[in-house]
Formats: C-alpha cells, sequence, structure tokens
C-alpha cells in the first residue's frame, strides 16, 4: 500500500501529463483573505469578482459540489467548486489531485449559505504549490512538544496561539523602536564576532577565523561597543540584536537570545529605571491596550511606578536574612550555607568576598519570589565591574528589573573612571583564576578608548525573549522563539526524503 507521499507525488505526475505546472512563479491576487472577511457585505452585494490565494486546509465533496476551507495568514474562508459552472474537466481535476496543504489561487463572487457561512463561489481556479506531505490531522493537531519546535511551520498552521504570539512578539519589538526613535536614539548595529567577549558573566561560543588565523567569539553582550560609541559622540544610542552565551538551557534561559541595549550620555540608573519602565509599560499598552497581563492565576500589572526596593534592603524582607551585619567573608558563608541547597555549597565556597556571598544570597532567597514587576539596586561592586560606585562604595549604581521570578534586564550607571576600571577588570582576572570561568575579560582597547573621555552615561539592557514571556503570559523561552535551540536530530532517513 502506497503511502501518502507517494500518492501525492502521483497526483503531481497526473497533473504535468495534461500540462499543468504545480509550481508556477506567476500570481494574481486581487484582496486578501482577511480583507475580504471584513468587507464581506459590501462586495457580496456589489457582486464584485475577488482572487484569492491560499493554502488548503479541508477538503469535502458532495456529489457535483467541493467545499474547502482556505487558509490565508490568520483568517480562512470557504470556496465552492460547482460541477456545473466549473466545467467537468476543471472540477474532476481538482477533486482528483488536489489535497489539503497545497495552495491554490480562486477566483468568483461572495455569497452567505443558509448556515450564515461566508463562501466564494468559485469560477477559475489555478494550482500554486503541490504539497507532498499532508499537514498534521485536523483535530489531534501538531501537540508533541518538541515536533513544535523543530517543525515550527507546522506549528504556526495548526496552533493559533503560536501565530498570535509571534505576532505579539513584532509587535513589541516594534514598540521598541517608536518610543526609543521618538526620544531621539539612534540605533545602530555592532559587531557579533568579537576579539574579546564582554559585557556580562556569560560563557562564550568561540570560532576561528581562518583569513586572518585568530579565534574571534560570538558576542555575549554589544554594551562595550556602544559604550565606544559614547566615547565617539554619540549621546542616544541603542541596538536590538542577537547574543550568544554557552551556557545551561531552561525555561528562561537559551544559547541564543534577543538583547535590547541602550547607552544614554549624560543620565545616571534612575534614569535608567524610569526608562525601563516605561519601556515595558509603552509595549504593554501599543500590543494589547491594557497593562494587566494574565499568567495563569496571577494578574501581572506593569502599569508605572513599579515597586523598587534596594538589593539588601529585599535580602532582609523577603529572605529573612541581614546581611548589613555580616563581618566578613567567612562569617557571610556561615551565615547562608544553612539556607543554600547542596548543589549550590560547592559554588559558595569558591566565593572570595562579602559581595559575592551577597549576590549568591538574593538569587537564591529572594529573586523566584519577585512576581510582581520590581526594581532591585545597589548590587555590590564585586559582582559589578562596569558599574559605578554608589555613596556607600561597598554597592554600585546597579539595577535589575524582576517578575514572575525571572530577571528581565540589567542597567547600571557606567564607570567611565579608566583607572578604577581597569583595577576591576585585575579583580576579575583573580576570580577567573580562582576558577569562575565567567569572569569579566580584560578589554584592553575598551580602557584605551576610555581614556579619551567618556561621559557620564547610563547603561540599559533587557532581554526581549523574557519580555515577550512577560506581556504573552508564556513560561517557556522556547514557546517564544521561532526556532529555538535543540539538540540536533540523527536520523538516517533524513537523506532519502527526496
Amino acid at each position: 500500500m502506497l503511502d501518502e507521499s507517494h500518492v501525492r507525488r502521483e497526483k503531481l505526475a497526473a497533473l504535468e501529463r495534461v500540462g499543468v505546472f504545480a509550481y508556477p512563479s506567476t500570481v494574481e491576487r486581487s484582496a486578501t483573505i482577511a480583507e475580504t472577511i471584513e468587507n464581506f457585505d459590501a462586495w457580496m452585494q456589489q457582486e464584485k469578482e475577488i482572487t484569492l490565494v491560499g493554502r488548503i486546509l479541508t477538503i469535502r465533496v458532495h456529489g457535483g459540489l467541493i467545499f474547502i476551507d482556505l487558509h490565508g495568514g490568520t483568517e480562512k474562508i470557504q470556496c465552492l467548486f460547482k460541477l456545473d459552472l466549473i466545467g467537468e474537466s476543471s472540477f474532476n481535476l481538482f477533486r482528483d489531485c488536489l489535497d489539503p496543504a497545497d495552495f491554490v489561487q480562486v477566483t468568483g463572487t461572495l455569497f452567505t449559505t443558509t448556515r450564515g457561512e461566508k463562501t466564494l463561489t468559485v469560477t477559475t481556479w489555478k494550482i500554486l504549490t503541490k504539497a507532498l506531505l499532508p499537514l498534521p490531522e485536523k483535530w489531534h493537531g501538531l501537540q508533541d512538544v518538541e515536533t513544535r519546535f523543530r517543525k515550527r511551520y507546522l506549528d504556526l498552521l495548526m496552533n493559533e496561539e503560536v501565530m498570535a504570539r509571534m505576532q505579539a512578539r513584532s509587535k513589541i519589538i516594534s514598540s521598541i523602536r517608536s518610543l526609543l526613535d521618538g526620544k531621539g536614539f539612534l540605533e545602530v548595529e555592532t559587531p557579533t564576532l568579537q576579539p574579546i567577549y564582554g559585557g556580562g558573566f556569560a560563557r562564550p561560543f568561540t570560532t576561528h577565523h581562518n583569513a586572518l588565523d585568530v579565534d574571534f567569539y560570538l558576542r555575549i553582550s554589544d554594551e562595550m561597543y556602544l559604550k565606544r560609541l559614547l566615547v565617539g559622540g554619540c549621546e542616544k544610542v541603542y541596538e536590538i540584536t542577537k547574543v550568544f552565551r554557552n551556557e545551561g538551557i531552561d525555561h528562561d534561559h537559551t544559547p541564543e537570545f534577543t538583547m535590547f541595549e541602550a547607552q544614554i550620555a549624560y543620565q545616571d540608573y534612575r534614569y535608567g529605571m524610569d526608562l525601563f519602565e516605561e519601556i515595558f509599560e509603552h509595549a504593554a499598552m501599543q500590543t494589547f491596550g491594557s497593562t494587566d497581563i494574565h499568567h495563569g492565576d496571577i494578574l501581572i500589572n506593569l502599569k508605572r511606578p513599579w515597586r523598587r526596593l534596594r538589593l539588601v534592603d529585599a535580602i532582609s524582607e523577603i529572605g529573612g536574612l541581614t546581611v548589613s551585619e555580616w563581618r566578613d567573608v567567612a562569617h557571610a558563608k556561615d551565615s547562608l550555607r544553612p539556607r543554600l541547597r547542596e548543589a549550590k555549597r560547592a559554588q559558595l565556597e569558591q566565593m572570595q568576598s562579602v559581595g559575592e556571598v551577597i549576590a549568591c544570597a538574593f538569587e537564591e532567597l529572594v529573586e523566584e519570589k519577585l512576581q510582581q514587576p520590581t526594581i532591585i539596586y545597589d548590587y555590590p561592586v564585586e559582582v559589578s565591574p562596569l558599574a559605578k560606585k554608589s555613596a556607600d562604595i561597598r554597592f554600585v549604581e546597579r539595577f535589575e528589573a524582576f517578575a514572575l521570578g525571572s530577571e528581565l534586564g540589567n542597567n547600571y550607571s557606567e564607570l567611565n573612571d579608566p583607572i578604577d576600571l581597569e583595577q576591576r577588570f585585575l579583580e576579575e582576572k583573580k576570580k577567573e583564576a580562582a576558577g569562575f570561568d565567567e569572569a569579566h575579560q580584560m578589554d584592553v582597547e575598551y580602557l584605551e578608548a576610555i581614556q579619551h573621555g567618556m561621559p557620564p552615561a547610563c547603561g540599559l539592557g533587557i532581554g526581549v525573549d523574557r519580555m515577550v514571556m512577560l506581556l504573552t503570559g508564556t513560561e517557556n523561552i522556547k514557546e517564544v522563539i521561532l526556532f529555538p535551540t535543540l539538540r540536533p536530530e540523527h536520523d538516517a532517513t533524513q537523506s532519502k526524503i527526496l
């Protein structure tokens, strides 16, 4: 018994035998299906002839009648083929050689069935693409999670919420651009291949440049290059780009993700807090018309202002530890150790400063409890090598925003003192020597750049994928990325597909 692929190939051959080319390049269309639905009553009264294109979802044959559901974009419409209207040869060719998943062009006029179904009566038709594999079965759809991610093209067709989520993502990113452009920001592009990776704590992906015979790194951030532009006289710049971090994969981490980064001269992190909140509020209003976002039973409100807490106060209030009483690193470790999971205790022993232990306490005891949008500010200097010190020099003017227990972005008043920064880089080298493989790298060229003078500035970073997760009520980062990073499938039969 022939499988469906072979049956479809036989139908393709049958079309070719009668001189029908199943993959033409020329297409005619007078309206989209969405436009047709919107103007249906007026065009029906006018008896307007329209030409539509789309993919066949279903075919139903009833004697001398064929009904199909034609899908295009986000809408579908019923089409009716009548034997006595289009002729026996055309009717039989459609009935015998076309299948669900094929693309067609249809021309006709509109009417409404006795059941109220908006329908196009077809007078002529043309095949645009013969599909050699079927779509997933209509009622069960595409449900296996890994298959959905690997075959996103089918996921978009079979699951309406997936298409809606991706359309929302596009609107969210557009809203960021419109807001920043309206404030006089300049959108720029910076290198993806970098000789020194920086701007974050992460392990990079390494690649070799054959012509130059040197190793480069896929960027973990574009921050260091945006700040060079401040030295060059740009005052407000931003970039929305892919960054790459060679780290684990879970519900809110993926090695390849989209980052929004901005640098604003003559502003500090207080301005950044205000702008951060405005970006999220603006995106919610532009995309959904509301700042209320539902995540299961939780209602998230993105309306400004958000709650703001100093990091040490958050640890005390939410985590139940008074870190201001820690005398030294040994005392800090002894206080925190009983509160940690066994797997985290080994990392605790590698920490060399009170500031690192404070940051660990926050991550382990507080972060996941921050459900409503919250800004946490004034981080320990030891975990913030690129941020300017605050009035209390143990801390820096850095803030991170959180919602649903997940970080949304990292931001700070930029350190523009080259002498201080060089010392911070040297401290990072010590951490690297002690086994911290995500230590920030010494960037000599950047140090030279800011010695020419960099203005006071605020840096802003937002994980776009997590932003989309928050605004669309999504729990898995793979759901908001069209083609997420997956382990390759090793299937020897793949080479025999054609």
